[in-house]
């Protein structure tokens, strides 16, 4: 009889072992690349561009360079925060701070939407970490670039 319950108890402990991973919600599995901490006082953050560096379809619209000025402000934050276009994946960024450093951020409503949404929450008080579960969220969505530009 102990063996038996043994043997069940055993086999009940595995099965819930190997799906486990299951039980986690495809958020949870797909968050892109971010950095947990803001950047050591000797690593040197790739620079920002500037908005005179943007040109033709990088700088069609106001809150395109406005993002830049913006991502200028807040480097060690954004460096802190995922990009939910995945260009982790397919163009080795490791935070948002990479999709500013070239034109990217530019070229992408992804990346300027949450950029907006973590100046927007820095300038509220939020740290890093309260930032980044909100883009986790998905409440970056809900930012309206075509008024985005006023933001400041």
């Amino acid at each position: 009889m102990r063996i038996r319950i043994f043997a069940s108890a055993a086999l009940f402990l595995t099965v819930t072992m190997v799906s486990a991973p299951w039980l986690q919600s495809e958020s949870d599995l797909e968050v892109p690349h971010f950095n947990a901490a803001p950047p050591v006082d000797a690593k040197k953050l790739p620079a920002i561009l500037t908005k005179d560096q943007l040109w033709g379809g990088n700088a069609q619209f106001a809150y395109q360079t406005h993002a830049y000025e913006l991502a200028a402000k807040i480097p060690k934050v954004i460096y802190q925060q995922p990009c939910y276009c995945y260009c982790d994946r397919g163009m080795g960024h490791t935070s948002l701070h990479s999709c500013f450093s070239g034109t990217h951020g530019a070229e992408c409503g992804t990346c300027l939407k949450e950029l907006y949404y973590t100046y927007m929450m820095f300038k509220q008080g939020k740290t890093a970490r309260q930032i980044r579960a909100g883009i986790i969220k998905g409440d970056w969505k809900a930012i309206d670039l075509s008024t985005a530009s006023s933001i400041n």
